[in-house]
């Protein structure tokens, strides 16, 4: 009897003691995920708070005298290494009711880098940025795409640009190649747009974004609203410009933004901006038989973009609303295909209105509309794809991405184009990660 009761006992010790060890376990996997989630959510805020605190020291430099860092990049963040280096990757799947080479917008010939994707599968650009400050008084920029045209590889220079850094009362240049600060997408890199494409308008009177090479002067006020005003001077040798007309100073902008926060959740930005450039000859549609277009473009964008989020944790959710009105006015002549030259006065008009949301961190949702439409161009232009529509132009848009980190993003988007000779139902899916030196968007 004794032999067996110390049996039972030493058979219940090891029962208590084993699901003690296995209720200790379960604890400690308990407290790691916790931990892990605690260290991930702590991560996010704080990579918020850099983001904000990089933008006081934005605002105060200015105040001070000094200009903010260049495309509001964080470049005291990537001086641990000079150059600091970065890499896009960024990829697409297209499928379209209608064939994407027949795509024609009535009345608006397309030209630069606008149209629609190329159907089914394809890698996108290779997005290579390299930054550095060169010494305390200028900072440099280099985007270097690598894209695939016809199953061969080319490398493209984008953007090549220097920028001051310690010019006095809030004064900051910038000169090379680059993206004219006009309008609030023009300036944006694709892989930070809410869609994988650019609104209609910025398709049909920019070319998607209009680059070329010139100079840029900027003033940032010293005052606690944010007001930002800006000139610039290009050769005029790309869409909406050129030939590099003037002796190669063929076009020139303006622009102004103001804006700032309201109470603790939301800030906004508003701006104007006309950019008016010279053409020589600029072709416009079908590469073997483009439309020319000498004369003056005179473009006039407003905008406005105002952003929530709850006291202003911008990671665990937030929306975005942002719309922009175009107009544009083409004077001078038109050589269509076959050799016939027109005089026109043409004016045209479009808007975009999108909203963006994040209901919770890493998901998105957005829809966003867009449209085109112009005046009658004269019965010179009855048969060719510039005579103007009957009905006004329109676009329908929805998209819902998923990053799992700032570097990271798979986006889903629908497309109802109403905007081509027939209606059409366009889905794509889209990819971009990033590597290596990664600095904060812009507002």
């Amino acid at each position: 009897m004794s032999v067996s009761l110390r049996g039972c006992i030493l058979c219940m010790l090891t029962t208590i003691f084993t699901d003690n060890a296995l209720a200790q376990n379960t604890d400690i996997e308990a407290l790691r995920v916790e931990v892990a989630e605690l260290r991930q959510d702590y991560e996010s805020r704080i990579a918020e708070l850099e983001q904000r605190l990089e933008m006081a020291e934005r605002s105060s430099s200015a105040a001070l005298g000094a200009a903010p860092a260049p495309g509001g990049r964080n470049t005291s963040a990537n001086s641990a290494f000079n150059p600091a280096i970065g890499i896009i990757f960024q990829g697409q799947a297209w499928n379209y009711d209608n064939d994407p080479k027949n795509h024609i917008v009535q009345g608006f010939p397309f030209g630069g880098e606008a149209g629609p994707f190329d159907e089914g599968l394809a890698t996108g650009e290779a997005e290579i940025n390299i930054s550095a400050n060169v010494d305390d008084k200028f900072t440099a920029w280099l985007t270097v795409p690598v894209v695939i045209e016809d199953g061969e590889a080319g490398v493209e220079i984008e953007e090549a640009w220097i920028e001051t850094t310690a010019l006095p009362g809030g004064f900051s240049s910038r000169f090379g190649r680059f993206f004219s600060g006009i309008a609030y997408l023009n300036n944006k890199h694709a892989h930070s747009w809410d869609f994988a494409d650019q609104p209609l308008p910025y398709q049909a009177f920019l070319g998607d974004q209009y680059l070329d090479d010139g100079v840029q002067l900027r003033w940032i006020a010293p005052t606690d609203l944010y007001i930002e005003l800006g000139a610039e001077v290009f050769r005029g040798s790309r869409f909406p410009a050129a030939g590099a007309e003037r002796s190669g100073y063929g076009s020139n902008s303006l622009f102004a933004n103001i804006g700032g926060d309201f109470a603790r959740d939301h800030s906004w930005l508003a701006g104007i901006s006309h950019l008016k450039a010279r053409s020589f000859e600029r072709p416009s549609g079908a590469n073997d038989a483009p439309i020319l277009f000498s004369g003056n473009t005179d473009t006039t964008i407003a905008q406005f973009v105002w952003k929530w989020a709850p006291n202003g944790n911008w990671k665990q959710r937030n929306l975005v609303f942002q719309t922009g009105l175009f107009w544009n006015t083409d004077q001078g002549e038109y050589t269509l295909p076959g050799g016939p030259v027109l005089t026109t006065d043409n004016d045209q008009r479009g808007w975009y209105a999108q909203t963006v949301y994040q209901p919770f961190p890493r998901w998105r949702v957005g829809a966003r509309v867009d449209g085109l439409s112009k005046d009658s161009i004269g019965n010179g232009f009855s048969d060719s794809v510039l005579a103007a529509p009957a009905d006004d132009l329109r676009r329908y848009s929805l998209m819902a991405d998923w990053s799992n980190s700032e570097f990271s993003r798979l986006r889903f988007q629908y497309t109802r184009d109403e905007a081509g000779p027939g209606n059409d139902n366009q889905w794509g899916l889209q990819y971009i990660f990033s590597i290596g030196a990664h600095g904060a968007h812009s507002f």
